[in-house]
């Protein structure tokens, strides 16, 4: 199944429209197109729409969030969900801020994304579980551990039904839930988490494979999920004497590009709750 879904985004190659964080918007921009999509960045309330109508998913993140992008975010979010189209929503830093809250509270609720993707304290946030962020990162105290996955898979579930939505929670183990089911995803590396910009990538990586895949969109999420994390540990395998995060970022990228179904259909690691 996971090999269908990279496929089918390898041939359909789907425009992807991005209002996400300036820190990694080249490096979204080089993950779309290594997972085989393709992107395009527009943020201003005159553009959002127009740019919204010729693509087939809109991925917001709210990372370097600010007054003049927000209503872009909600203009564009709009138009998306009168076409139909795929919406994805990045709640970057959500509790980190009042500002940074509500906003993504708002979105979540007028938008109704089809998948929320963030880390364990952003999304216990929107929950109204009272998450804790250090920043933009997640919290250790909220991490999601072998002793506390049964209860945060079913506490994610209800919560995926609530809002009818994909969760995904990345991390140590990453989740990806609706209503029925979880996977758990044991892909990547801890080294990712000293990249700016790989949960970014993701965001827009899991909107491009729903895109493409839209009768099978949980199972889209979790190739996606799988592949971010299969090309990290790839990636550090090729590491070298003197190669450092800088480094890393690109052979990520790279892992990405070169990736097959049967190279994914083989290196995913998870299992279905």
């Amino acid at each position: 199944m996971f090999r269908t879904c990279l496929e089918n985004v390898r041939e359909m190659m789907p425009l992807i429209h991005n209002i996400t964080n300036y820190v990694t918007v080249n490096d979204v921009a080089n993950a779309l197109l290594a997972c085989g999509g393709s992107p395009i960045m527009a943020d201003d309330e005159a553009d959002v729409e127009d740019i919204t109508t010729i693509c087939g998913g809109l991925n917001i993140n709210i990372g370097t969030l600010n007054a003049r992008t927000i209503p872009s975010m909600f203009l564009a979010g709009r138009k998306a969900r009168e076409l139909g189209h795929v919406i994805v929503l990045d709640p970057v830093g959500a509790g980190a801020s009042r500002m940074r809250t509500e906003t993504a509270i708002s979105l979540m609720k007028e938008l109704r994304p089809h998948a929320i993707r963030g880390n364990i304290s952003e999304i216990k946030t929107l929950m109204g579980w009272g998450g804790s962020t250090k920043g933009v990162d997640a919290d250790l105290a909220d991490a999601v551990t072998e002793e506390n996955l049964s209860s945060v898979i079913a506490r994610v579930k209800q919560f995926a039904e609530e809002i009818n939505s994909i969760i995904v929670i990345t991390g140590a183990l990453d989740l990806v839930c609706n209503a029925s089911r979880c996977y758990v995803i044991r892909n990547g590396r801890p080294e990712m988490s000293r990249i700016t910009g790989t949960g970014c990538q993701l965001s827009a990586i899991v909107t491009a494979y729903l895109t493409a895949n839209k009768e099978n969109d949980l199972e889209a999420a979790a190739a996606a999920v799988s592949l971010m994390g299969l090309a990290g540990e790839i990636g550090w395998s090729r590491m070298q004497k003197g190669d450092g995060n800088a480094t890393y970022r690109n052979r990520i990228i790279d892992a990405i590009d070169l990736m097959n179904g049967d190279m994914l259909e083989k290196g995913a690691d998870y299992e279905v709750c």
